[in-house]
């Protein structure tokens, strides 16, 4: 009874406080059409200011008072109040900028080949598609049998599954071994929790098969009526078990074949491209471990690859005989083993390709009569192509800065070899590669309508030199005619985290900021993968400040050199590159003239105390464990949220997502507070939550621009480029 009645007095709340916010844009609309004036501009808008709950926080016998820590849940109709109150007054900033917002949507969403297709790739037969059509949100899924000219069979329009959600994602679309069925995972709250669906692909019907909780991938045996699945861990949706399920039976006669109890680790299945294997993996920062079970044989036991040993970090494949292992025994940037099949523990591997100091090895991928290794050398990707018998040679490409991918590759028995390339001036571009006569066929570039031409931009690679003699890599892309002097804005971008390397890619969206006289950098800061394993482990646990003061170096070498000045650089990053947002403008809150920090992760220290939410246990090894005092104290020292003083701050633009599965609503929201309460400057603080969205942001491939067209506004705003007329 009194559950029932605190849920009805909290719709009610939410709800009322959801009318006056039309009322109040209603208002804002009605004034700006009869005035010509906005609401702020007849009244001063004052910003939301969040209550105080003082509440101490006590470690290694230290207390921090969180004032905001009642902003942790959100069922509180105090804290959906909040966010909205912060979203109503972002929108009362921004009004004037609604038609520039407009614009600039339409403007990178005009670039977009509205009815475009994925180049085909064959697998087993069929050839399979993904294709958009004029003004839709969502992907099609369709293949043609043998041959492109033939009728295309539809597996998913995903445009006809979304209808009912404001949010849609579909994901891990997987065909049966006999081509006859489809397993593919839905997510419809933006949490990464995916329901699995399982659709007859010869009689269109749905099967009544559906497995809630899982990551979204089915993992089909050889016997097409056998998939395994992961599901997730209550409350922190760690990937912890896999099961077994056979089509047809109810998902309660389901069999746990794998638990990871280690709350450090999680876990993942998959199959290999030789089809003989099911491999069930686990793993975290620094340690992996593989079992694996015949696919022709799905009701046979596990049997393990090499047992997990910390710091030991291996990936594994498998062709002929034997099992092809990446690895870090004694190579601190990789080596690749293989071994034999039936003798697969580390004393049984034997080295195909050594370590190298200057080149980290990234991957490979196996085809019958080749080997293809992805290598990353000096911050740059290199696709060598290794014969079983004969000659190796590396695939040239034609600019400084680029990055190259493999592709989709599922045939084994095949000399060509499908690649991406693309670059800050190139669009994504498609070949076919032949192994054999190095011959490359262009299949498609990305279109970009409009008046796009590459020869117009000009990209460039630096080296800065930071504080502690290290050069750090930095990628700038600009319109050519950008003067050097000083006088025009850049916006510099980074990550930083987890070893993941940001390369060089084309976005046309970013010409919209281009187009208006900015330029566009890319720190490639410690933290990251890009020089290598050792550039990874430089920035992070007790290195983590390298990645700011990477970060700020590269800012000050931009500034010194001309590129921008301090009143037109601008920084950006997302997630854990919002936390080298939250730390940059503590630190330097004088370099930047704007910031904007995406879903960011600020609340480091109590996050990271907090096991029963996502992504704390087994990212001990990235960020620390603050139960040792070490670890906190220097995760205390660099912590955005723990560090805000009274000072003066620069611009910044927040956002987050209600449903974020990867860095919780509460810690920008938390943050925004004290900034709020703290800063003592008059520049704009401004809070967006997408109330129905998470990590990822919206889903659809235009709504997505929304978001960027708001961030690109605050930025021109403050750069001084937005016209009168807006």
């Amino acid at each position: 009874m009194q559950n029932n009645l605190k849920e009805t007095t909290n719709l009610f709340f939410i709800s009322i406080t959801t009318l006056c916010l039309l009322i109040s844009c209603n208002t804002r609309n009605m004034m700006k059409e009869t005035t010509g004036v906005t609401t702020e501009q007849a009244l001063e808008v004052k910003p939301p200011v969040a209550k105080k709950v003082p509440k101490a926080l006590n470690t290694h016998g230290d207390t921090r008072i969180d004032n905001y820590y009642w902003m942790n849940d959100p069922k509180d109709p105090e804290v959906i109040k909040y966010l909205e109150e912060e979203n109503a007054y972002m929108a009362q900033k921004t009004a004037h900028l609604d038609k520039l917002q407009e614009d600039l949507f339409e403007e990178m969403k005009g670039r977009i080949k509205q009815d475009d297709a994925s180049v085909p790739y064959k697998n087993r037969g069929y050839y399979y598609i993904n294709r958009f059509e004029q003004g839709k949100e969502y992907p099609i899924y369709s293949r043609k049998k043998e041959t492109l000219e033939a009728a295309e069979e539809i597996l998913l329009d995903v445009n006809e599954l979304a209808e009912p959600y404001d949010y849609y994602n579909v994901g891990g679309l997987s065909v049966s071994m006999d081509n006859k069925l489809l397993a593919y995972g839905e997510d419809t709250l933006s949490r990464r929790i995916y329901t699995l669906r399982f659709k007859n692909l010869e009689t269109g019907e749905m099967l009544s098969d559906v497995i809630p909780n899982t990551t979204g991938d089915a993992v089909w045996a050889n016997d097409n009526k056998t998939i395994f699945y992961t599901t997730k861990e209550e409350g922190t949706l760690r990937s912890h078990k896999v099961f077994r399920h056979i089509l047809g039976t109810p998902t309660t006669q389901d069999v746990e074949i794998f638990h990871e109890k280690d709350n450090t680790f999680y876990c993942f299945a998959y199959k290999t491209k030789s089809d003989k294997y099911i491999v069930i993996g686990t793993a975290q920062t620094i340690s992996q471990e593989y079992h694996v079970i015949e696919a022709d044989n799905p009701t046979a036991n596990l049997r393990v690859i090499q047992p997990r040993e910390r710091n030991l970090e291996y990936g594994i494949d498998h062709y002929g005989d034997k099992f092809y292992i990446r690895t870090n025994l004694d190579a601190k940037n990789f080596r690749l083993m293989t071994t034999p099949e039936n003798a697969t523990t580390k004393e049984n591997w034997t080295e195909l390709i050594a370590h190298r100091e200057d080149v980290l090895l990234e991957g490979i991928d196996i085809f019958k009569d080749y080997l293809v290794i992805t290598e990353r050398k000096n911050g740059i990707i290199q696709l060598r192509i290794r014969p079983w018998q004969g000659q190796e040679h590396y695939i040239e490409f034609p600019e400084e800065a680029y990055v190259a991918y493999t592709s989709t590759n599922p045939e084994f028995d095949t000399e060509l070899l499908r690649i991406g390339y693309q670059s800050l001036t190139t669009p994504n571009s498609i070949f076919d590669y032949n192994m054999r006569t190095k011959e490359r066929v262009l299949l498609k570039e990305q279109e970009v309508l409009g008046e796009f031409n590459k020869d117009d931009y000009q990209s460039e690679r630096i080296m800065v030199t930071v504080r502690d003699g290290k050069k750090v890599p930095v990628s700038i892309v600009y319109k050519k005619g950008f003067k050097k002097d000083g006088t025009q804005p850049l916006l510099l971008y980074a990550y930083g985290s987890y070893g993941n390397s940001i390369d060089p890619t084309f976005s046309s969206a970013r010409l919209s900021l281009l187009n208006r006289g900015f330029a566009y950098a890319i720190a490639h800061i410690r933290g990251g993968e890009e020089m290598g394993r050792a550039w990874y482990e430089d920035g992070k646990l007790l290195n983590k400040k390298n990645t700011f003061n990477d970060f700020i170096d590269c800012g000050e070498y931009l500034v010194q050199n001309k590129y921008t000045n301090t009143n037109k650089l601008f920084a950006a990053g997302g997630s854990a590159g919002g936390l080298l947002m939250g730390a940059v403008v503590n630190m330097r809150p004088d370099l930047w003239k704007g910031v904007v920090a995406a879903v960011p992760f600020v609340d480091v220290v109590t996050t990271m105390l907090d096991a029963t939410i996502p992504l704390t246990t087994f990212e001990y090894d990235e960020w620390g464990n603050p139960e040792d005092k070490t670890y906190y104290d220097y995760m205390k020292s660099y912590s955005p949220y723990d560090n805000v003083e009274r000072k003066a701050y620069p611009a910044i633009l927040v956002t987050t997502g209600l449903y974020d599965s990867q860095v919780q609503y509460w810690e920008p929201a938390k943050w925004v507070a004290k900034l709020r309460d703290m800063k003592t400057d008059n520049n704009l603080l401004l809070f967006k939550t997408n109330m129905d969205a998470g990590h990822g942001g919206q889903s659809g491939r235009f709504r997505r621009l929304k978001e960027v067209a708001l961030e690109y506004a605050f930025m021109l705003d403050l750069a001084g480029l937005v016209p009168a007329k807006n």
